[in-house]
């Protein structure tokens, strides 16, 4: 018996190296014998980041296909025609949450918020975050907390925020100030952190990104905002004062993975309300010639309790990536501020008329 259950052992494990042997021999390889990750992948799915409460961590055939089922019949009922003779919103909205009340914007034609479930190693995941093991990011930690809840955090923008956000913050909003619209409208970042990183499904439209790589750096291209990040390879960090935008990122193999740290973030920037001391760690896999297999690690003491990991998979497309023109001939703010300084001007003149 003993022996047979060693010969079993044996014969298990050797069927997995050659199983891996030959999953890596099927990886396209640049000359260099790395692996080939360059390619464009479509990073629309309906995985949410968080787990959502009541769905186990992995979904089964039937559960994801009701899902889907759900999501694009939403998706097919928020595309009709708006009806042309519809009433017009309240003034000032109608109090529901949205931009200014929800007084209207596009309609679901516009909208690719993806049609499956991210499948990682097989199995149907029904979050992101895979630690911890609910799914969940970790609690913030007390200074966090102090963080957000304080004044100074009006001020503060983040780069996961969304097109559209309306934080509702009293006394300021971010429709109070030009300089606090969200960062992806200001075509600053991609909102939603889908420029990353850590990379993230932005859950809207323009879910492209595009992978080019030499033996000395990595450039990944992000449809929204047009953001282009260089990765580069075996070498060091910037100095602590040289804060970027995206970070300072850099790169290294371990064995077939692309291993990136990032670090030297703007205290502009704020990823899920971090402080500029974040660290993200991402690893990057070819799974096959057709998908990739995205990691990333979230480490700052002063937001979270513990660290936190994500994963999910990148499959790759024939689409094209198009530019994106972003505040390419809009007049929208320059308006806005004028019609602003004129009514404030207004204003004096009917008081001075009162007085």
């Amino acid at each position: 018996m003993h022996c047979r259950f060693l010969t079993a052992l044996v014969l298990v494990g050797a069927a997995t190296v050659i199983a891996h042997a030959q999953t890596a021999s099927k990886i396209p390889r640049m000359p260099d014998g790395k692996p080939d990750l360059q390619g464009m992948y479509d990073l629309a799915m309906l995985t949410p980041v968080e787990r959502p409460n009541g769905l186990p961590a992995v979904l089964t055939d039937e559960q994801a296909a009701k899902l889907e089922k759900q999501a694009i019949a939403a998706q097919q009922a928020g595309s009709l025609p708006i009806a042309g003779d519809r009433s017009a919103p309240p003034k000032g909205g109608d109090g529901s949450v949205g931009p200014a009340g929800n007084v209207g914007g596009y309609n679901s034609f516009w909208i690719d918020r993806g049609s499956h479930y991210s499948i990682v190693d097989g199995q149907k995941r029904s979050s992101i975050v895979i630690d911890p093991p609910d799914g969940r990011v970790p609690a913030l930690t007390a200074d966090a907390r102090q963080r957000q809840a304080s004044r100074f955090a009006l001020a503060r923008l983040q780069s996961d925020a969304t097109e559209s956000t309306d934080p509702g913050l009293e006394p300021a909003g971010a429709y109070d100030d030009p300089e606090r619209r969200p960062l992806g409208e200001r075509c600053i970042l991609g909102f939603g952190s889908t420029s990353g990183p850590p990379i993230l499904p932005n859950y809207f439209y323009n879910n492209l990104h595009q992978i080019v790589q030499t033996q000395d750096s990595v450039m990944i291209l992000t449809e929204m905002v047009h953001d282009a990040r260089i990765i580069r390879l075996n070498a060091q960090h910037a100095p602590p004062h040289v804060r970027k935008w995206l970070g300072d990122s850099v790169g290294h193999w371990e064995g077939d993975t692309l291993v990136v740290e990032t670090t030297n973030f703007t205290d502009k920037t704020r990823f899920r309300g971090a402080t500029e001391n974040l660290k993200v760690t991402e690893r990057f896999t070819r799974a096959d010639a057709n998908t990739l297999k995205y990691r990333f690690t979230i480490e700052d003491p002063k937001t979270w309790d513990t660290p936190w990991t994500g994963e999910y998979t990148w499959p790759i497309t024939q689409d094209h990536l198009y530019e994106y023109a972003c505040h390419e001939g809009n007049y929208a703010m320059g308006n806005i501020l004028r019609g602003a300084r004129l009514r404030e001007s207004e204003d004096t003149k009917t008081k001075s008329k009162q007085q």
